[in-house]
C-alpha cells in the first residue's frame, strides 16, 4: 500500500494491528507540484529522518490543491498532474503518500483540530519537517510555533525545510511555471533536476492530424498547461521504446480554441497509441501556438515545423 486517499481511510488504516504507521512515522505536507529539486531535498531530509528512527517517510499532499479551490480557474497551472506527481515522490524515496481533499469541510478545521486529526490520530507523527513559514487551519491559524508547542507535549518533534538555492535563487513552483512560461527549458531543467515532462493517455481526437499528414497522439488536459506552443519532442511509449517527435501543446485555436490538449507526431513510428500512458518531454521550443486561416495554411505550417525540428536534432 502505497496511496491513502482521505483521512477516512487514514484514521482506518493507523487503527489496523499491521499498518505501516503502526509505530508512528516521519512525514512532510506539502503541493509537492513538479517535485522539483527543492521538494527533492525536502524528502531527502524526511528519508534521513525516517531511516535513522527506522520509520516510514510519508508526504501529505491535496487534491484539489489549496490555491485551486480558493482561485478556481486563475489558479497557477499545474506542473505535474496526480498520477505524475505520485509516482515522482514514490521515486525520490517516499514511502507512503497520504492525499487529503481540500474542501470547505477540511478548510474549517481549526489548527489544533489539524494537528489532532491529522497529525497524531491520523498519522501517528514522530517527526515532522515543514517550512518555518508553513501555515495550516482555518484563515491560516496554525503555524511552525504551535506545532512546537504542541509537539512537545505529544511527542513529536517539528524541523525546518532546507532552502535550496539555485542561481542565488530560491527554487519553488512558481520560479519553475515562469521560466516554462518563458521557453528556459534548460532552466527548467536545472529546477527540476531533469526535463520537463507531461505523461497521459492517449485518447481519440478528430483524426484531423490524418488529414494534414500529421497524425498525432492527443492527450487532454484538464486544466491549462505552464507552457504553451510547439515543441521537439521526444516521446517514451508504454513498452519503453522511445521516438523523437513534434508536439502542440495548448488550445489548438484553429481547431477549437476551448480544450487544453497536448498533440504529438512521433517521427518514423507506425502504430496504434490509443489507449496507452506516454510520457512526452520538452527538447526545445520552436514557435508559439497560433491560429491560422486555414487548414492549408496549418498544413503548410506543420510541414516546416517538422522540418525545422528534423534540423535541429540533427544539429545537436
Amino acid at each position: 500500500m502505497r496511496l491513502i486517499r482521505g483521512l477516512t481511510n487514514l484514521r482506518w488504516l493507523s487503527r489496523q494491528a499491521v499498518s505501516p504507521l503502526a509505530q508512528g512515522c516521519v512525514a512532510t505536507i506539502g503541493n509537492f507540484d513538479g517535485v522539483h529539486v527543492g521538494h527533492q531535498t525536502i524528502i531527502e531530509q524526511v528519508k534521513d529522518r525516517a531511516a535513522a528512527r527506522n520509520l516510514p517517510a510519508v508526504a501529505v499532499i491535496f487534491e484539489p490543491q489549496p490555491r485551486e479551490f480558493f482561485q478556481g480557474a486563475d489558479a497557477p497551472p499545474r506542473l505535474t498532474a496526480f498520477r505524475q506527481k505520485f509516482r515522482a515522490l514514490l521515486a525520490a524515496g517516499i514511502d507512503l503518500v497520504v492525499c487529503l481533499k481540500f474542501d470547505e469541510h477540511f478548510r474549517s478545521y481549526t489548527g489544533m483540530e489539524f494537528i489532532n486529526e491529522l497529525l497524531i490520530e491520523g498519522l501517528a507523527v514522530k517527526h515532522l519537517v515543514v517550512g518555518d513559514d508553513f501555515r495550516f487551519g482555518c484563515d491560516r491559524s496554525g503555524d511552525f510555533s504551535l506545532l512546537e508547542t504542541v509537539g512537545d507535549s505529544m511527542g513529536f518533534s517539528v524541523e525546518n525545510t532546507r532552502t535550496v538555492l539555485v542561481d542565488g535563487e530560491r527554487v519553488s513552483s512558481t520560479r519553475v511555471r515562469r521560466v516554462l512560461a518563458e521557453n528556459d527549458l534548460a532552466a527548467a531543467r536545472a529546477l527540476l533536476g531533469r526535463p520537463y515532462a507531461i505523461e497521459g493517455k492517449v485518447v481519440y481526437g478528430r483524426q484531423l492530424g490524418r488529414q494534414l499528414d500529421a497524425p498525432t497522439a492527443n492527450i487532454l488536459l484538464k486544466k491549462m498547461p505552464p507552457l504553451r506552443g510547439v515543441y521537439v519532442v521526444s516521446v517514451e511509449l508504454a513498452h519503453g521504446d522511445a521516438h523523437h517527435g513534434v508536439a502542440n501543446i495548448g488550445l489548438r485555436p484553429t481547431v477549437d480554441g476551448r480544450q487544453p490538449a497536448l498533440e504529438v507526431h512521433l517521427f518514423d513510428f507506425t502504430g496504434r497509441l490509443y489507449g496507452q500512458r506516454i510520457r512526452v518531454t520538452f527538447k526545445h521550443p520552436l514557435r508559439d501556438e497560433q491560429k491560422f486561416e486555414s487548414v492549408e495554411a496549418l498544413k503548410t505550417r506543420i510541414a516546416q515545423d517538422f522540418q525545422n525540428a528534423r534540423a535541429w536534432l540533427n544539429g545537436r
